[in-house]
């Protein structure tokens, strides 16, 4: 048994939740049972980030109070735990006060080891990346990143962390072929910090930014948002104090995985390492780093577009399961993906509801049917049979749309062409001990399936398991969409 810990980033309050952040949890939550079904022991962190200048003029936009503002869209984030039965032990806000403790006791610790220090600086800022960009990082005037904003040429006296000390020991953390998921991105990170590492700023005017964490011993600036939030990842676990040991357990014992998207490299495999390192706490074992959710054709969602699809609609439209389904299933985990509602229908249709829902349908009737008591089901070594998946068709850790594409659909189909070969129902009234037999087989093939599905599905999981051990038909898993009535 070993001790793992995993997060994911801490999604900005200032809009509803993104289907882009549903599919990274999601991710998490994957990992998170799988490992609990392999007999470790984990610690899955999620939450929302809640200071910085975005979401202070958000609140004004809104003509709310800042707290009330963050305190809504943290409850809206909280939503996601039922909606899409999350098995998460923590969820941290930056505005908690004992991680707000902590990101004062970060900056002592860097600061004590001389890496903070105070300058005037003139540069452009980013109010939708809470940063400064360099010139390259600008493109034909706009943010590489928020192509919409022009970023602003601010003149102040901030603090800044020595990021410049720590390019050689970057590039050493960096040659380690895990530290970073998938190989390309480990690359940029390589190639970022080769280039070389500027000193960034950390901390803000408080008389412009009042919106964040003090810095110890000066009133007069708070935290840079990045500075603050990224501290949450060992917050949580009680860091400084550890009063529960967690944060040996799972941090400074146990491997650390991280969750992020691919415009994060930055900040989580440099600036974060780099924090870690002046503050001599033990880096970041593993950071995975997933592409992007877009409308059809690569088109950026944006509300303005009305192309945003919430993930709570998601659940409203098809459940929870088909909901982790959906996300699990058809979300490349290392490139972008294009989501439309007509491509999540088909999807819905074809692997759910013709899929695993149907299957799970013809073998139970012929099994309630055709046998007189349920089906002694074998012992099942859930981390001996899901490694097998693994190995046997060469699918990597992290690719969970293949796994759960070869669970769910690949294998179910194997089953599916099962029955259209030896035709059971037929068998059973020919030569009823051979068809039962076959019956049992099938049985014992579906129980495979759906426990191998368990960190997936787990609630389809257990249904049909109730089900088998029932020896009886379930009602309908996955029922079918209306029929979509064209205007004449």
């Amino acid at each position: 048994m070993s001790a793992r810990y995993i997060t994911t980033t801490l999604p900005y309050v200032n809009s509803d939740p993104h289907i882009g952040f549903a599919a990274e949890v999601l991710q998490a939550d994957a990992f998170s049972r799988t490992w609990r079904l392999n007999g470790d022991e984990v610690f899955f962190n999620t939450g929302t980030d809640e200071h910085g200048q975005k979401i202070l003029q958000s609140a004004d936009k809104a003509g709310q109070d800042v707290h009330d503002y963050v305190d809504y869209y943290a409850a809206e984030f909280r939503k996601l735990h039922e909606a899409l039965d999350l098995s998460n032990d923590a969820f941290i806000r930056t505005t908690d006060e004992a991680h707000m403790q902590a990101a004062e006791e970060m900056w002592r610790r860097c600061e004590a080891k001389g890496d903070i220090y105070k300058k005037a600086y003139t540069g452009l800022y980013c109010v939708g990346c809470e940063a400064f960009k360099t010139e390259k990082e600008i493109v034909d005037g706009h943010c590489a990143i928020h192509t919409n904003l022009t970023p602003e040429e601010i003149t102040e006296e901030n603090y800044f962390f020595k990021f410049s000390n720590y390019q050689k020991q970057l590039l050493d953390y960096l040659k380690g072929e895990n530290v970073i998921v998938p190989e390309w991105r480990r690359q940029e990170a390589i190639a970022f910090a080769e280039n070389g590492l500027e000193d960034f700023s950390i901390s803000r005017e408080k008389a412009r930014l009042s919106w964040g964490v003090p810095v110890p011993g000066d009133e007069t600036q708070v935290m840079y948002v990045w500075f603050d939030a990224l501290t949450n990842y060992i917050s949580t676990l009680g860091w400084p104090t550890d009063p529960e040991g967690k944060f040996k357990k799972y941090w400074e014992d146990g491997r650390v995985l991280q969750l992020a998207g691919k415009d994060q490299v930055r900040f989580q495999s440099l600036m974060w390492q780099a924090m870690l390192m002046s503050a001599d706490i033990k880096t970041t074992n593993t950071v995975f780093y997933h592409g992007f959710i877009n409308a059809a054709g690569g088109q950026k969602m944006s509300k303005s577009l009305g192309n945003v699809i919430n993930p709570l609609e998601l659940v409203d439209k098809y459940g929870t399961e088909a909901t982790r389904f959906l996300l699990l299933r058809n979300i490349h985990p290392y490139d972008d993906t294009d989501i439309t509602w007509e491509r999540l229908d088909e999807w819905y249709t074809a692997d759910l509801v013709n899929g695993i829902g149907n299957l799970t349908a013809r073998i139970l009737q012929m099994a309630e049917t055709h046998l007189s008591a349920p089906v002694s089901l074998p012992n099942f070594d859930f981390k001996q049979e899901y490694e097998s998946v693994l190995l046997d068709r060469k699918i990597p850790e992290f690719r969970i749309d293949e796994i759960v594409d070869q669970i769910a659909v690949i294998d179910v189909q194997a089953l599916d062409a099962r029955i259209t070969k030896d035709r059971p129902f037929n068998l059973v009234k020919e030569d009823l001990e051979a068809g039962q037999a076959l019956i049992t087989e099938l049985v014992i093939g579906l129980s495979r399936v759906v426990r191998l599905l368990t960190p997936f599905m787990p609630s389809t999981s257990d249904k049909i398991l109730q089900a088998i051990k029932e020896n009886k038909k379930p009602e309908n898993l996955f029922p079918r969409l209306p029929v979509q009535v064209g205007l004449v």
